[in-house]
């Protein structure tokens, strides 16, 4: 099956003092590029959601899709433009922050996906569910539009209320989110 790899990169930075984390260096590489390593070869397209400096990740090649509003209403909005532009039935998102993701996620997702017939996989480690590392059925578009158009913005909620599997992951340190300046 092929994929259509996503890095959520559309937020504000609140928690980064509102810098780009996408761009905020991470041993002396932006977080983007660490992430495009780990997930490029394991996706058939890959596409970029930022809502800022637009250029900045538009020349690392890819295609860069912004949210369909203006409101930074989260990752699910990222999710929904990913939803809605992705060429291929399956998409993978992946947060920007997270730069030593499994070099097997994808197909172990697609696996666990195919498996147990359901329309969202998501990692999962002892910690718990790692909400924004997940595998979307692309015809989940419409169902997202209307649950953020609902006001319902949580991630974790919305992949309950679809058919889903947590996929398990013992790497805890594989999903670290390096989304504070304390953290990098």
């Amino acid at each position: 099956m092929k994929v259509t790899g996503v890095i959520l990169a559309g937020g504000r930075g609140a928690r980064m003092g509102g810098a780009d984390k996408g761009l905020v260096m991470h041993a002396g590489r932006p977080l983007i590029e660490w992430v495009i390593d780990r997930i490029r070869p394991q996706v058939d397209e890959l596409l970029i959601n930022a809502n800022r400096n637009l250029d900045d990740y538009g020349r690392y090649g890819y295609r860069v899709v912004t949210d369909l509003n203006d409101d930074f209403v989260g990752p699910l909005a990222g999710m929904q433009a990913g939803l809605n532009t992705a060429s291929h039935e399956y998409v993978l998102c992946v947060p920007c922050d997270t730069p030593a993701l499994p070099a097997d996620l994808a197909m172990r997702l697609v696996k666990s996906m195919e498996q147990f017939g359901c329309d969202v996989a998501v990692a999962a480690t002892a910690e718990g569910w790692q909400p924004t590392v997940c595998l979307l059925r692309r015809e989940l578009a419409s169902n997202l539009a209307t649950t953020i158009i609902g006001g319902q913005l949580r991630v974790r909620d919305w992949i309950e209320a679809c058919s889903h599997v947590a996929v398990p992951f013992t790497d805890q340190s594989a999903f670290a989110n390096l989304n504070t300046l304390d953290s990098l």
